[in-house]
């Protein structure tokens, strides 16, 4: 509340500063929101073309493990899988989006040549190497995937975060500032008045006073003048007589 203000000039410059600082970091805040918005659009973007690819990747792995299946039967496949030695590896390393800390995925050893899938030329057939072709294509979508929503679902999150902000400033505190600024104003515009009033009616008061003193002064001069006049014409008279 504005009244709970003490209205002195050391409040008000300090209200100022207050505002000035909140104003800069309101404006410091929008910007980062923007930005923020504009690079999670572009995540977006590539978010749903991830999600597309993945989806594609998906049924054509599951069509040509479903083909496998069928023509090399299920222990061939079964064998095919339980020969892998070296399975892939994931690391992960962090990167910066517009002050946004975000994941950076990097995976090898997804890709494998036969000798590396460890069943070798005579335990494969061409659709199994299909299959885990598809598989492993798929497996490089999903590690992308992992790597986007995570940024996006950061990012989103900030996001949220910034507006609460901005709207903390600008809806809150900026115009409580205002409001105890322009009471303060107001109240020593007021104490100045009375100040001003009070100076002139002791001016006044002294004026008064001193055209008082003056108007006695010359009333005693007046009075000191006759009774010297009246002193003289005694004299005179006396002088006269003898």
């Amino acid at each position: 509340m504005a009244e709970d203000v003490k209205p002195t000039r050391k409040n008000l410059m300090a209200i100022e500063d207050r505002i000035q600082l909140s104003e800069r970091g309101h404006d410091t805040l929008e910007q980062k929101r923007d930005g923020l918005i504009m690079e999670f659009m572009d995540i977006l973007d590539q978010a749903q073309d991830v999600r597309s690819e993945l989806n594609g990747n998906y049924e054509t792995a599951q069509t040509k493990l479903n083909m496998a299946r069928a023509m090399e039967g299920d222990v061939a496949v079964r064998g095919a899988a339980a020969a892998l030695k070296e399975h892939p590896e994931i690391t992960t390393q962090s990167k910066n989006i517009m002050g946004v800390v975000v994941p950076q995925i990097e995976s090898s050893k997804v890709r494998k040549s036969l000798d590396e899938r460890g069943y070798g030329l005579l335990g494969s057939s061409a659709r199994i190497d299909e299959a885990a072709d598809a598989y492993e294509e798929l497996l490089e979508t999903i590690i992308l995937a992992a790597e986007v929503e995570t940024a996006m679902k950061k990012m989103l999150k900030e996001i949220e975060t910034t507006k609460r902000r901005v709207n903390a400033l600008e809806f809150k505190l900026l115009p409580e500032l205002y409001e105890n600024q322009e009471y303060i104003e107001q109240k020593l515009e007021e104490q100045e008045r009375e100040e001003i009033f009070r100076l002139k009616k002791i001016k006044n008061k002294k004026e008064e006073e001193e055209a008082e003193e003056e108007k006695e002064a010359e009333e005693e001069a007046e009075a000191e003048e006759a009774e010297a006049d009246a002193e003289s014409e005694t004299e005179e008279t006396v002088s006269a007589d003898d």
